[in-house]
């Protein structure tokens, strides 16, 4: 029965409330039809009730009980006086209507009503769909007493009855069509600013515009509903940003063990080599491999908790250890060369290791491409910290690029040469960031760029 009418339910939001104005009007119209019909039936049995007394009283005006027994006195109208009376003194009938037989169900119950002695009134059935309204009326004399009973036959007053309740019926009817279609007019020009709002919420998440809808302006409850379709596009545009900085950070950090996979193949194809050889390149693409696998499982965990590692990771890493393969895997170069200056061997910051070659990652590979000779990475203590330094003796920074350094996809100079995308910036900073750190460049330095990593204490 539930799924049937789950089934019956209409679908929309507007046929559900027009639904529910008209279960509510129904109910509403059928009280107050029930209440009126009931008012007019017994307005119209009063009316009877009222007729039937004044006949009797003007009935009982020729009855003579002044004697020892009742007697009718002769008038002039007395035809249309003994039409539908019957006169009784105790129970014996003094008069009835001419057409008047003595069986039968009217004669029993006019009977039974003059026996009482009393003002009463009923109503009886005298053949259906025939009713009959009947009132007994006393008259008292000083010396004896009679009873004055005069029917009225109710069949134009039901008939007035019914012809109220069909006319109350059809206006009804009318009633709930119109209620119904006029509810279903209104909610539909309610709700046209929703569908719009809708529409338009649909075409702007789709490309991550900035537009919003506000708050000005608009009623309360379409105000509480663009503030929330504010918000909901804001966070889609937020994973709209997200998910397009993860692909460029992914492409621009796979990008370095990826070329050495194809330079290691290249080399590898160009003549025959050696079984020793090989065993060489093998172990080269499989660093580069995993390189590869580090990085994706660090940008996805940073992704997949909206931008941060989800908390400080746990664990701590040695910072000489990292520092010295990231160099090593920077791999001969012509013109440049990487070395790492750090006094304590023991030092360590509390990150994971694969974290930390994240961050110092992009620095080393910035400094490396835009360096003249050498790139120097050093580490020290500081106060609840550890700081690395990357530095190097290249042009530096141009002085009107500074506020733009840490921004994704900016260059200080895209002609300049390098396939730098400008995303590994921004990805150490933020990095960083997420386990409490920082990165920033140090615009003191004289020569060169320097840049500085700081990371919590292991």
């Amino acid at each position: 029965m539930r799924s049937l009418l789950g089934r019956l339910a209409p679908r929309t939001l507007r046929g559900r409330l027009s639904l529910v104005a008209l279960t509510t009007a129904a109910l509403l119209i059928t009280v107050l039809t029930v209440a009126f019909n009931t008012v007019m039936d017994r307005h119209l049995q009063h009316q009877a009730d009222d007729e039937l007394r004044n006949r009797a009283a003007a009935v009982a005006t020729t009855v003579d009980t002044s004697g020892p027994r009742a007697r009718i006195l002769e008038t002039v109208n007395d035809s249309l006086l003994d039409a539908n009376v019957w006169i009784y003194t105790g129970t014996r009938l003094l008069e009835k209507p001419p057409a008047a037989t003595g069986t039968g169900a009217l004669p029993r119950a006019v009977t039974r009503l003059a026996a009482r002695g009393h003002d009463v009134c009923t109503t009886v059935e005298a053949g259906s769909p025939r009713f009959v309204r009947l009132c007994a009326h006393p008259v008292t004399g000083r010396r004896s007493t009679a009873t004055v009973v005069t029917a009225l036959d109710l069949g134009p007053y039901r008939s007035s009855a019914d012809t109220l309740l069909l006319g109350s019926l059809i206006l009804d009817a009318v009633m709930l069509a119109c209620t119904y279609a006029l509810t279903r007019l209104a909610v539909g020009r309610a709700l046209r600013p929703v569908r719009t709002m809708t529409d338009q919420a649909t075409e702007w998440s789709a490309v991550g515009s900035d537009e919003r809808f506000g708050a000005e302006h608009q009623p309360a409850e379409l105000a509480r509903l663009g503030a929330s379709l504010d918000a909901l596009l804001d966070r889609i545009r937020t994973v709209l940003r997200h998910e397009r900085q993860l692909t460029g950070e992914l492409s621009h950090e796979l990008r370095t063990p990826l070329t050495r996979i194809v330079i290691e193949l290249d080399w590898w194809r160009a003549r025959p080599r050696s079984a020793a050889e090989t065993r060489a390149t093998h172990e080269v693409i499989a660093e580069a491999a995993q390189s590869m696998r580090t990085i994706c499982d660090t940008l996805l965990d940073d992704a997949r908790d909206d931008a941060r590692t989800a908390t400080t990771p746990p664990g701590a890493a040695h910072v000489v250890p990292v520092l010295q393969r990231l160099v090593e895997n920077l791999g001969p170069q012509d013109r440049v060369t990487a070395v790492v200056d750090v006094t304590d061997p023991a030092l360590e910051a509390g990150v994971t290791p694969a974290l930390l070659e994240r961050i110092v990652s992009p620095l080393l590979a910035n400094a490396v491409r835009y360096a003249r000779s050498t790139v120097t990475v050093s580490a020290r203590r500081r106060p609840g910290g550890v700081r690395i330094d990357v530095t190097d003796d290249g042009p530096g920074v141009p002085e009107a690029f500074v506020g733009e350094l840490f921004q994704p996809g900016r260059r200080a100079d895209t002609d300049d040469g390098h396939d730098g995308a400008g995303l590994g910036l921004p990805l150490a900073r933020r990095l960083a960031r997420a386990v409490g750190g920082d990165v920033t460049h140090d615009p003191g330095h004289a020569r060169g760029a320097r840049f500085l990593a700081d990371l919590p204490a292991g």
